[in-house]
């Protein structure tokens, strides 16, 4: 029988992870603006194609890489639960060494990947050049951006979010600085950009491992107290690898869901996708707001079951979801209160503006269905609950394609806006009963 750990659950233990969590998640759009503003000013249409395909490609490899971090931190976390003194230092320290293993081989492939994003995502003539000079520089950033991935599971996985959000603005706050830097100053453009990332992220993982470093008083410390040989253990490193392989699967998921619905946009003309992709802002707005809640709940739900004491996951499940519900009740009243001039804000084109406005309220609905597959996310993936994860993700996405072969052809771009509600109650009721199932199995002495 495992020992029982009880703790205690508060509005507070919420919030204190998910407010600085948010403001985290916040930093990365603007920093991502800012760039496109940098190179957009230099007036050159070709610069600023080849910066945003590049930044897309970059954003499907670390997707799908950011298995390093939520695996981290649903493991650290229960072991945060199970009285760890260490707090999941060996967790931490193989992510570490696995993403730099994998970062330093993305660096040395950077050639075939160069030919596969131009072959994936087809840039022009005049946008080649500089998409592959993009990537070629910011391959150099793959190590330090995995080790910053493991950083800050470390880090949530401990409750730290406030060291998380300190972390994540460096990164943002350096890239904005020093693209600004290197384009303006030293007149490198977009590979400026990408050197500025490289920068901005080493510089995080610098202070990250230095943070660690100092938690344990120094590095001899560290060294003298971490079990090496576990390292690598052929079962710790299977329940990794198993966990990396379930959340790649689950994200490929998730961005195919996307994917398809933006592929059935634009086949009903460029009106209605440029309308789609500026209401889908404010279903990306709300995920910011919605990630800390599931970032709260992943971090006390792991911790729970490190402590073995089924009353706090269920009180974080029922926190993070009534303050989910709060929140994004709130933005869907700003969304349609303030979205006309939203939209007004972000495109000049009457007839985009029109449609935007026809779609408005069914696209500010993600913000009520959004938030059980949100925070049920976490949950998730603080109980590890890896297979789950992956199975109910595919489900979900077979599910949304289904419906979206259905309504599309009934209702048109309705159709879609429809299914893709379908897709986020799917995903979130299956998490739900399948936690429900998996009770007794994480909490066998509940």
């Amino acid at each position: 029988m495992r020992p029982v750990y009880a703790f205690e659950v508060r509005h507070s233990d919420i919030w204190k992870i998910a407010l600085p969590a948010t403001l985290a998640f916040i930093t990365e759009p603007l920093a991502g603006l800012v760039d496109l503003t940098v190179i957009g000013r230099l007036g050159d249409a070709a610069l600023l194609g080849g910066l945003v395909l590049g930044a897309l490609a970059f954003d499907f490899i670390f997707s799908m890489l950011f298995f390093l971090r939520l695996g981290t931190a649903g493991l650290v976390a229960q072991s945060v639960g199970a009285r760890d003194p260490y707090e999941g230092l060996i967790h931490f320290a193989r992510a570490t060494l696995v993403g730099i293993a994998i970062g330093l081989l993305l660096v040395m492939l950077t050639v075939p990947l160069q030919a596969i994003s131009v072959w994936a995502l087809g840039p022009g003539p005049e946008v080649a050049e500089t998409f592959t000079t993009y990537i070629a520089v910011r391959l150099w950033s793959a190590p330090v951006v995995l080790i910053n991935f493991a950083l800050l599971g470390w880090f949530y996985g401990r409750a730290r979010a406030t060291t998380g959000l300190l972390l994540q603005a460096l990164v943002h706050g350096g890239n904005m600085l020093f693209s600004i830097l290197f384009v303006y100053g030293f007149g490198l453009g977009v590979p400026g950009v990408a050197w500025g990332t490289v920068l901005a992220q080493a510089i995080s993982a610098a202070v990250g491992l230095w943070l660690v470093m100092r938690h344990f008083g120094g590095l001899s410390n560290v060294a003298a107290i971490l079990p090496w040989s576990q390292l690598i253990e052929a079962p710790a490193l299977a329940r990794l690898f198993a966990l990396s392989r379930d959340l790649m699967i689950r994200s490929a998921a998730l961005m195919g869901a996307f994917a398809y619905f933006t592929a059935q946009t634009a086949r009903e003309g460029a009106v209605i996708l440029a309308a789609n992709a500026v209401v889908l802002n404010f279903q990306m707005i709300t995920a910011f707001f919605l990630d800390g809640q599931a970032q709260a709940a992943e971090q006390i739900c792991g911790k729970a079951i490190g402590a073995n004491y089924r009353p706090a996951f269920e009180r974080a499940v029922r926190l993070s979801m009534l303050w989910g519900f709060i929140i994004s009740g709130g933005l869907f009243a700003f969304w349609l209160i303030a979205g006309p001039w939203l939209i007004d804000l972000m495109t000049t084109a009457p007839e985009v503006r029109q449609t935007g406005r026809d779609f408005l309220l069914i696209a500010a609905f993600t913000a009520l269905t959004g938030v059980m597959p949100f925070v049920m996310d976490g949950v998730m993936t603080g109980a590890t609950l890896n297979t789950i994860i992956r199975n109910g993700m595919v489900a979900a996405f077979f599910i949304f394609l289904v419906a979206a072969l259905v309504l599309q052809p009934l209702f048109g771009v309705y159709g879609l806006w429809g299914a893709l509600h379908i897709f986020f109650i799917a995903r979130g009721l299956i998490f739900w009963f399948a936690v429900r199932y998996k009770m007794p199995d994480l909490f066998p002495a509940g």
